[in-house]
C-alpha cells in the first residue's frame, strides 16, 4: 500500500547514509532523514502546531553520499514521494507497523540559510538539466 505524499517539515537529526553492494553493478545508495512534518495553524499570536508527526524519509540516489553533508538538522525541507507501510519486528519479536516516506525529491527551503554555493556544472552529467 502506498499513497502520494507532499509535505513540509524540519530535519530532526543528522542524516544517515548507507551503501548496498550491487554485485557487478554500481552500489545502491540510501540517504535517511528523520523529519517532523508540522501542521501550523494561525492564531492571534502567530502559529500553533496542531497534529504534526515524525516520519522517516528515505531517498535512494547515486549522489546520496554527497547529500549526507548537505541536509542538516533543523533545515526546512519539502518532501515529495509516497507513503509506504513498513512492517517489522521489535527486539521482543512483537510485530510493529510504521509508515515511512520514500522520497522522489527533497527540496531545501530557504528558511535560516545564510548562503548557497553552486558547483561548476559537468558537461557530461545527465543529472543536471541543461541551463
Amino acid at each position: 500500500m502506498s499513497t502520494h505524499f507532499v509535505g513540509e517539515g524540519n530535519i530532526g537529526s543528522a542524516s544517515e547514509f548507507r551503501e548496498f553492494p550491487g554485485g557487478n553493478d554500481e552500489p545502491r545508495r540510501l540517504l535517511r532523514l528523520n523529519v517532523y512534518f508540522d501542521n501550523p495553524v494561525p492564531t492571534k499570536d502567530g502559529y500553533e502546531d496542531r497534529g504534526g508527526y515524525w516520519a522517516p524519509v528515505e531517498l535512494w540516489h547515486r549522489d546520496a553520499e554527497h547529500w549526507k553533508t548537505l541536509y542538516q538538522k533543523g533545515m526546512r525541507v519539502l518532501v515529495e514521494g509516497r507513503t509506504v507501510r513498513d512492517e517489522w519486528e521489535d527486539a521482543d519479536e512483537n510485530e510493529r507497523v510504521t509508515f515511512k516516506i520514500e522520497a522522489r525529491r527533497i527540496g531545501i527551503l530557504p528558511y535560516r540559510l545564510e548562503a548557497v554555493t553552486l558547483i561548476q556544472k559537468q558537461a557530461s552529467d545527465p543529472s543536471h538539466p541543461a541551463e
